[in-house]
């Protein structure tokens, strides 16, 4: 349910609704537009009587919101959210960011690869210091010695990091490493106890969507993160297991429209996993841009076929250089004006 107020609603006024609902056990979702003030409640509003709120002298109109997502709902909050990702680095709401760089943090060629996505245009870093892999074999990422690559990187060069977390009782070791954006990857979607923990942080968190994930599944794991207090929510199409073979994922271009309708919070796009296969990563990336992404998260290793995951899936400094090159040139058409 939310309640639209007056153009003339007094602060006072509406302060005292606000408390009026919590007293009456729900939360609220307040939001300040140019032209009107929105008062989401959020809870069991069979407490409230809807024709008693809207009989209010500030209350303009109420109106039901069906969808089980309130906080994440572009009706409780019209206005596009716009995240800061600190280094003066904003996301969404027109601010268009890229984030590169490879799948795991390796070693000293992180610092090269970061120099290059940098120079190409790139505003963001990624590298994965803790993999998430199908098999235990597999190599699980450098863990704390890795993030401590990325921010050696990330402090030369003036470059946010994102990263993956996996558990609940490293988030602390996140916030001490100082990692600007979190990030929950598609097995972890619905990891529910690392939802809540990022959720009480304050940090940026980039959520992918799950492996066979709906959108409304998507918008709900944003939901958990945002119901504990953290509403710096970015969302990421990563693509989606379908019966198609031919690519890793089925990249699922319609999640950026309809998220952009159904929710305030920004979304971006990941070509290279939602491919697997680097001769797709530009076509999709460009396609996502002109599609309306907020941002693109793209791989990139200066030695694909030595690198120690994904490699298949990377680009090399030199392709992603021309990469860049077209989204500009797409940019430039979709959104002129857009920063």
């Amino acid at each position: 349910m939310i309640a639209i107020l007056k153009k003339n609603a007094a602060p006072e006024a509406e302060e005292h609704l606000i408390a009026w609902i919590h007293k009456k056990g729900l939360q609220t979702h307040v939001s300040h537009g140019e032209n009107e003030t929105i008062i989401g409640l959020v809870g069991d509003t069979t407490k409230i009587d809807p024709f008693l709120l809207e009989s209010m002298d500030i209350v303009e109109r109420v109106q039901r919101v069906s969808e089980p997502f309130k906080k994440a709902n572009r009706k409780f909050h019209p206005a596009d959210t716009v995240v800061d990702c600190g280094h003066g680095v904003l996301l969404g709401g027109g601010h268009f960011q890229v984030i590169a760089g490879p799948c795991s943090v390796e070693g000293e060629n992180l610092i090269r690869i970061a120099r290059r996505v940098k120079a190409a245009g790139a505003t963001m870093l990624r590298g994965g210091a803790y993999k998430p892999r199908t098999s235990p074999y597999a190599f699980q990422g450098m863990g704390e010695h890795g993030l401590d690559l990325l921010r050696e990187a990330a402090d030369e060069l003036d470059m946010p990091i994102v990263t993956e977390i996996m558990d609940p009782r490293d988030v602390q070791l996140f916030l001490d490493k100082k990692i600007e954006v979190m990030q929950i990857g598609a097995r972890n979607a619905q990891n529910f106890p690392l939802l809540k923990e990022v959720g009480r942080t304050k940090t940026p968190i980039l959520l992918k969507r799950g492996l066979s994930g709906t959108v409304d599944e998507l918008l709900m794991a944003a939901e958990y993160i945002m119901s504990e207090g953290n509403d710096n929510v970015i969302l990421c199409e990563r693509g989606i297991r379908t019966y198609e073979t031919r690519t890793r994922n089925t990249f699922d271009l319609n999640a950026i429209p309809v998220v952009h309708y159904l929710s305030h919070l920004p979304i971006i796009a990941d070509p290279s996993h939602a491919t697997g296969y680097t001769r797709y990563v530009e076509p999709m990336a460009l396609a996502a841009t002109a599609a309306g992404a907020d941002g693109l998260e793209i791989e990139v290793h200066d030695d694909p076929s030595h690198a120690w995951s994904d490699g298949a899936q990377a680009l090399t400094p030199d392709q992603f250089d021309e990469t860049m090159e077209r989204i500009r040139d797409i940019r430039s058409v979709v959104t002129p004006e857009a920063e």
